[in-house]
């Protein structure tokens, strides 16, 4: 087991498994309804079945190299998590996401863990591409995004149904060289 601090008050990034499905489930359960305001993830991890049902479709999606998922814990607890919803290596792009209980907001958490794993896709899976989805209404994602030195690449309107309601889909990426280059500088 790896962790990759955050910061200097002890958050972390680690693997989010299967193995971890009752905190996962208990975090879910902490931040229901706030992170589903705009992403169905609550909607899929209800009790223990389904989370562990989850989890293990991650752990499926790492071992095909197409998918990741990592959780953020600050003290020792499961606060949120980033992904990789997609990844083909072959056509070097990846979608990455990103959610958290109302504990974690607004300490940079997402930002900061959102560059590491861009970091490991663009240097050690040579993606060339990676996404970032997000409900045009849903404008702290969408302020990662812009933090992240993405580019938006245009509005998908109406396109995702969720909760009975037609969402417009923000698309926002960064290019490999571009993430690069904003590296250096940083």
């Amino acid at each position: 087991m790896y962790a990759i601090s955050l910061d200097d008050d002890g958050a972390e990034l680690r693997p989010l498994e299967p193995w971890r499905a009752e905190e996962f489930l208990a975090h879910i359960d902490r931040g229901r309804e706030f992170i589903g305001q705009h992403i169905p993830l609550p909607d899929r991890a209800t009790d223990l079945e389904s989370s562990r049902a989850y989890l293990q479709s991650y752990a499926e999606k790492t071992a095909a190299d197409t998918g990741r998922l990592y959780g953020i814990w600050t003290d020792g607890k499961l606060v949120g998590g980033v992904l990789f919803r997609t990844m083909d290596v072959e056509q070097g792009t990846a979608e990455a996401g990103c959610w958290l209980e109302p504990s974690a907001v607004g300490k940079g958490l997402v930002t900061r863990a959102v560059r590491v794993i861009i970091d490991w896709v663009v240097e050690e899976r040579c993606i060339h591409r990676v996404e970032w989805l997000a409900s045009a209404a849903n404008e702290p994602s969408i302020a990662v995004a812009r933090r992240l030195g993405m580019t938006k690449d245009g509005v998908l309107r109406e396109s995702y149904l969720y909760r009975g309601k037609r969402h417009d889909t923000e698309v926002w990426s960064v290019l490999a060289p571009e993430w690069r280059a904003d590296r250096q500088v940083s």
